[in-house]
């Protein structure tokens, strides 16, 4: 009988702390004061671009040069040059939305630009750090 009643008291608690990982969070209501337009970058962890320009640049680079100095400028070069494009696609669109929330204290979220939101719209703050997102109330 013990061990039935622990092992349903053990139950009954991983139900509680499934509930809590799942992401509850305060919601923080509030008014917009000021949007301005930014450029977000997406998030390159790899550095793909720069991988790839520099492995055909050093397959080109050994064509021409044959080998040796060729390949070596041709991956260099190609490195740049596919990090420069990636870095030149990746943009995209954002908006810093300042927010006055309820209890007086003034928020900046940083997000991707949302046509929708407009200064004086009532909103709330939908999750928080760095997954914080301002949608109309």
């Amino acid at each position: 009988m013990k061990q039935a009643i622990v092992i349903f008291l053990t139950a009954m608690l991983s139900a509680c702390a499934s509930a809590a990982d799942l992401g509850e969070h305060s919601i923080r209501y509030g008014k917009i004061t000021r949007i301005e337009q930014v450029e977000l970058e997406r998030d390159h962890q790899l550095g793909t671009g720069a991988v790839l320009g520099a492995a055909a640049g050093g397959i080109i680079g050994h064509q021409i040069g044959h080998g040796g100095a060729g390949t070596v400028l041709g991956a260099l070069g190609g490195g740049f040059a596919g990090n420069a494009i990636q870095n030149s696609v990746e943009r995209r669109p954002g908006q810093q939305v300042f927010v006055e929330l309820d209890n007086g204290v003034s928020i900046v979220i940083t997000q991707p630009a949302d046509g929708a939101l407009r200064p004086g719209d009532r909103v709330f703050i939908q999750g928080d750090g760095r997954d914080a997102r301002v949608v109309r109330a």
